[in-house]
């Protein structure tokens, strides 16, 4: 590969030091190349999808993404009933925070003709796991999905 021409060193440092005397800054071609920084204030929110998890019996069944936020992370996701009459959908969140601590949040769906949305404030956690149950109106009853990873630390 051919480079660009090349100016003997007394040329180019008086070059260098005409630009820096006019107030000019050097910038590396790939910085200049590449777009607008991002602030420290404002990162930008990546988003990572999961599912769709569906219970053991395919009559209940969850998908969503997790997304970055200033405060941590967020878990969001829809919940689809199938069953029949007197059967509800179950989804149970589980995470890991990062001080090691275990925390699970649980959501129901008895509509079979609308979706429920659910969200999971989970802040900065190391994993999350998700799981598609059937169940009565009060609690989980079984066929119940196995748990899929919803998101991992690096990966």
């Amino acid at each position: 590969m051919r480079s660009a021409a090349r100016l003997p060193l007394p040329l180019a440092a008086a070059g260098l030091s005409a630009a820096l005397a006019m107030g000019l800054v050097a910038v590396p071609a790939a910085a200049s190349a590449s777009s607008a920084p991002l602030s420290a204030s404002s990162p930008a929110a990546q988003t990572w999808r999961w599912g769709p998890t569906a219970s053991s019996d395919n009559k209940g069944w969850a998908s969503g993404y997790v997304r970055s936020g200033a405060s941590g992370l967020r878990i969001v996701g829809d919940l689809y009933d199938a069953g029949g009459a007197g059967t509800c959908s179950w989804v149970k969140v589980t995470w890991l925070t990062d001080r090691g601590k275990h925390r699970t949040a649980t959501f129901r769906n008895c509509s079979q003709s609308t979706p429920r949305t659910f969200t999971v404030k989970a802040g900065y956690m190391l994993l999350a796991k998700a799981r598609v149950c059937r169940g009565s109106a009060t609690r989980i009853t079984g066929r119940c999905s196995r748990w899929e990873r919803v998101w991992t630390q690096g990966g």
